[in-house]
């Protein structure tokens, strides 16, 4: 009986320890599973190291196939700040472009910079009389965007895209003579109700930079889904303006990662297209926004830097000229040239 009693708990202390192993094996799967969601690199190395300067690691340095890669957490958002971007003290971690990114085409190695006017419009509608300052400003009525659409026509200037100048910057495609690109901000509903049939009555494409969280929320005063999805399908350009239009200056990787690669996915889910575009919400960013937007497979952004001068040094830094809701043809035109003679 000792002996059938020591070999019982010989045996029980065998299976105690398996079941231990196999506890400690299964907690480290998950820990790997976690952290493993988002590929993260290592320290800071080479020229980077004692910078303070994080080195962010291109997809042509590691590439990761695509069938291996896990689901994308999305984080729930937060808003802390940075004290200073450029002083990282964890590098940028790398984000795989989605199943749809188009990657750009290898520039050829040529400096290329060219004057293209890119108008920045918003709201194609009569403000109402209640109106502030603000929505006023914001506000080209559509008799005042027609005008301006003839003043093009009348000068020869032919409209084309953002994704046809950055084939131009990049790898010397051609552009129409005179070109010019109309860039409409936010979404708002009567960009589809009025300035969509102008431009296809007067032979012109636009760039759309919509809210996506907006579009969620079935906001009155914003484009629908179905909406966004007509524009593509008859021929507009549809880009990110984020998920809900806050500033991205200082913010937290996890909390851009939300913002623009959510939104990036939201409209590709849509129109089953590339999204290559950013506009920056109030025209506010910094180095990590550019490295997120470059990293998730974005191809260039627009600012608030008023402007027609492009580079394919800063196919981040596109320059815009703003028409605003104030501006008679004649101020259209002052304003208009004023950028080509100061691009």
């Amino acid at each position: 009986m000792p002996g059938l009693l020591h070999r019982f708990s010989v045996r029980r202390g065998v299976l105690v320890l398996l079941l231990s192993l196999l506890v400690v094996g299964t907690a480290v799967l998950v820990q790997a599973e976690v952290e493993g969601g988002e590929p993260t690199f290592g320290s800071q190395t080479g020229a980077d190291a004692g910078t303070g300067v994080s080195h962010v690691v291109t997809l042509s340095e590691r590439v990761i196939p695509f069938a291996k890669r896990r689901p994308l957490h999305v984080p729930t958002p937060v808003s802390t700040v940075t004290s200073s971007v450029m002083s990282m003290s964890t590098p940028i971690r790398m984000l795989l472009p989605s199943p749809t990114s188009v990657p750009l085409p290898t520039p050829d190695g040529t400096t290329r910079r060219i004057v293209v006017p890119i108008l920045m419009y918003h709201h194609v509608a009569v403000a109402g009389p209640d109106a502030d300052a603000i929505r006023r400003d914001l506000s080209v009525s559509p008799a005042a965007f027609e005008a301006q659409l003839r003043y093009l026509i009348a000068r020869g200037y032919q409209p084309t895209t953002l994704t046809a100048l950055m084939m131009h910057l990049q790898v010397g495609e051609p552009l129409p003579s005179n070109p010019v690109i109309l860039t409409f901000d936010d979404g708002f509903k009567d960009q589809f109700t009025n300035a969509y049939p102008l431009l296809k009555r007067h032979g012109f494409v636009g760039s759309f930079f919509v809210i996506t969280g907006f579009a969620d929320e079935g906001r009155e005063e914003h484009m629908s889904w179905t909406e966004i999805a007509f524009l593509h399908a008859n021929g507009m350009e549809i880009g990110s303006h984020s998920y809900t239009h806050p500033s991205l200056r200082g913010k937290s990787f996890d909390y851009i990662v939300w913002q623009v690669l959510g939104s990036k996915e939201a409209i590709e889910a849509r129109t089953h297209e590339p999204v290559r575009f950013f506009s920056y919400p109030s025209g506010q960013y910094d180095q990590r926004v550019v490295d997120v937007l470059r990293s998730a497979g974005y191809w260039g952004a627009v600012t608030l830097e008023a402007g027609s001068l492009q580079s394919s040094q800063r196919p981040f830094e596109f320059r815009r000229i703003r028409v605003r809701g104030t501006y008679d043809l004649k101020d259209f035109d002052h304003w208009f040239n004023h950028w080509l003679a100061n691009p």
